[in-house]
């Protein structure tokens, strides 16, 4: 069963939709004894990292959320869900994020052009990540889509698993022994979203009708 994290995000029912039609089983929770015991866990989010650390802190989650990496229960964070993960982020002044990446959370380049960046743009996955199971299906250089003013600047080159150019090179996917994150919005990318989504609930081992 995989745990789809409940505390607030507007892309929540979206994204249960699209990983219940890649026939993931799943629950909708905010109970942090769910989250921990899960067989996988889903953080959705869009917004600002400050007003969705707030919400984590409340329920009680972000203290749990290190605990369920480290232990290899397999992750999907999307959106502000990857942007957490960081160690600290620069949006509307500096706050502490969860700290299971090392790395800064900081906003696009103002020559990046329109900012926040809104539609379809390339993921160039890195050669060393072009095999892995996440990406089955998914060639190099598919279109997802985006949503953001802030990126995510990472301490360790070696887990930027795809990037995506706006402005500078910037990571669209991390992938870290058993999390996985995303800057993009699977739930609105179309096939190529689906199958990372499928791809995701058959990488994860949790139970699924159909994948």
């Amino acid at each position: 069963m995989i745990a789809v994290i409940n505390y607030g995000a507007g892309n929540l029912p979206n994204v249960v939709r699209a990983l219940q039609r890649v026939g993931a089983e799943l629950t909708v929770t905010d109970d942090p004894h769910v989250i921990r015991s899960a067989q996988a866990v889903v953080l959705p989010g869009v917004g600002a990292t400050a007003d969705t650390m707030a919400s984590l802190r409340q329920l009680g989650i972000a203290a749990v959320l290190p605990e369920v990496v480290a232990s290899g229960t397999p992750f999907l964070g999307i959106c502000v869900g990857m942007q957490v993960l960081l160690s600290e982020s620069e949006e509307f002044g500096p706050h502490p994020c969860l700290d299971i990446i090392r790395g800064t959370v900081r906003r696009l380049p103002e020559n990046a052009g329109k900012i926040p960046q809104i539609g379809w743009n390339q993921m160039q996955i890195a050669p060393a990540f072009r095999a892995h199971p996440l990406f089955a299906g998914i060639p190099d250089g598919a279109d997802v889509y985006f949503v953001h003013s802030y990126y995510c600047d990472v301490a360790d080159p070696a887990i930027i698993a795809a990037r995506t150019d706006y402005g500078l090179p910037f990571p669209s996917v991390i992938i870290h022994h058993r999390l996985a994150a995303v800057q993009f919005h699977p739930e609105k990318s179309g096939e190529y979203g689906l199958r990372l989504l499928a791809n995701f609930v058959n990488w994860s081992g949790a139970s699924a009708r159909r994948a």
